[in-house]
């Protein structure tokens, strides 16, 4: 089903459009890890997820969206292959098991969702520890709160880097993939 590329599973808002900043952000992302042969997983629609895959499948790498047929939604015209899964909790189980890495953009609640979910099986030992990364003022802010309760449980901290450049976001991502370093 899948090549022998490392994928990265990114999340984000289905909102931005062509031409916002958040799309640029994501559209980035997609050709940054295209260029260093780096495969994208996400959602499967618009916005975020239209952005990162269209980054990612103009620059030569898959980009699989794994949408849900409960949203009367339109998949990402680039995507290269789509999974189609019948609830929420089936799409993000794929998600997780698909990603080698994690990348969490612009976002609402369900991006939360997304970025807690990865972050409390990393943290319980649910799945393995893997690079895992956000971009933005917004989960920089949310994940210090996080860090300082979770610190406070003694439970393991420093699971999420924040960087509030996309590049360097990228950068933490594709290093860390190729050293196949151990978290």
């Amino acid at each position: 089903m899948f090549d022998n590329k490392k994928f990265v599973t990114v999340f984000g808002s289905s909102i931005p459009k062509e031409g916002d900043e958040e799309y640029k952000v994501a559209y980035l992302l997609g050709e940054k890890l295209a260029k260093n042969g780096i495969n994208v997983c996400n959602g499967g629609f618009q916005g975020i997820m239209d952005a990162v895959s269209k980054g990612a499948s103009e620059n030569g790498t898959q980009a699989i969206g794994v949408t849900v047929d409960l949203y009367n939604a339109d998949a990402s015209k680039y995507l290269t292959k789509q999974i189609v899964t019948h609830s929420l909790f089936e799409r993000l189980k794929n998600l997780v098991e698909i990603g080698d890495a994690y990348v969490v953009l612009q976002g609402g609640t369900g991006t939360l969702l997304e970025l807690a979910l990865v972050w409390e099986y990393m943290n319980k030992g649910m799945i393995a520890q893997k690079p895992f990364a956000c971009h933005s003022s917004m989960w920089n802010e949310i994940t210090n709160v996080m860090e300082k309760q979770i610190a406070k449980e003694n439970r393991k901290t420093g699971l999420l880097k924040c960087f509030d450049d996309i590049d360097e976001c990228a950068e933490f991502i594709i290093t860390n993939l190729k050293s196949g370093a151990d978290f």
